[in-house]
């Protein structure tokens, strides 16, 4: 699958909470943990 860039803004307490999910290992890295949010967004939105 191939990707693309997006920049996106977030505040400094959205960005402190993505690492907390990050450093507790629930994503591998803050990519994956924004993807997974936009993932569940589109699929709400479906239903």
């Amino acid at each position: 699958m191939v990707m693309e860039t997006v920049q996106i803004r977030l505040t400094e307490k959205q960005i402190r909470n993505i690492e907390g999910l990050v450093k507790k290992g629930i994503y591998p890295n803050r990519s994956e943990a924004v993807r997974d949010a936009v993932r569940r967004l589109v699929d709400e939105s479906e239903e």
